[in-house]
């Protein structure tokens, strides 16, 4: 299995049901995501996040800071949601908002999510080693979870699976 792929066995199936012409937004919200990891300082690992709100308005954007800041909360998924909570007006929730990021979520960065009340996580490349979000463990849909936003797995994957490929391939010299 390429790392950053989908994996052969995904054991919770996407729960949110293909609806026409959604998928086509969520490819497009995921653009958005991936002009977000281009921002990402050297060093940091390429990965971006946004968050809309009800109407499809982003009011939160986020991009891994790190390394750059020296802070272990500097995900893009974190960044995101602390500008989103602002611009959105229900205090600490992100209800009826969607999360949209390049790389499928962490533990943290799920329980954060899952905790916010955010209402649907869409992630494109796979994380065999530490997702939260079905590739290695399933915080959203943990059995007895108090909420459980719908997920959509694997939009542009390839896409982000690349960013994250040539990245890495950079750092181990493998041009």
């Amino acid at each position: 299995m390429d790392a950053f792929r989908r994996p052969d066995l995904n054991p919770a199936p996407d729960s949110v049901l293909p609806r026409p012409g959604f998928v086509t937004q969520a490819e497009a919200w995921m653009r958005e995501a991936l002009v977000e990891a281009a921002r990402t300082p050297a060093g940091d690992v390429p990965v971006g996040a946004i968050i809309l709100n009800p109407e499809g308005v982003i009011i939160g954007r986020g991009h891994n800071r790190r390394e750059a800041d020296c802070d272990p909360l500097g995900h893009a998924e974190i960044m995101a949601m602390t500008q989103a909570v602002g611009a959105h007006g229900d205090r600490w929730r992100l209800s009826n908002c969607t999360l949209v990021a390049t790389l499928e979520p962490c533990a943290m960065c799920a329980g954060a999510l899952v905790g916010a009340r955010i209402s649907r996580i869409i992630f494109g490349a796979f994380e065999p080693k530490t997702g939260a979000c079905g590739s290695l463990i399933d915080i959203p849909r943990a059995p007895g979870a108090l909420y459980s936003p719908e997920i959509l797995a694997g939009v542009l994957e390839e896409e982000c699976a690349g960013l994250l490929t040539k990245f890495f391939g950079n750092i181990r010299g493998e041009h």
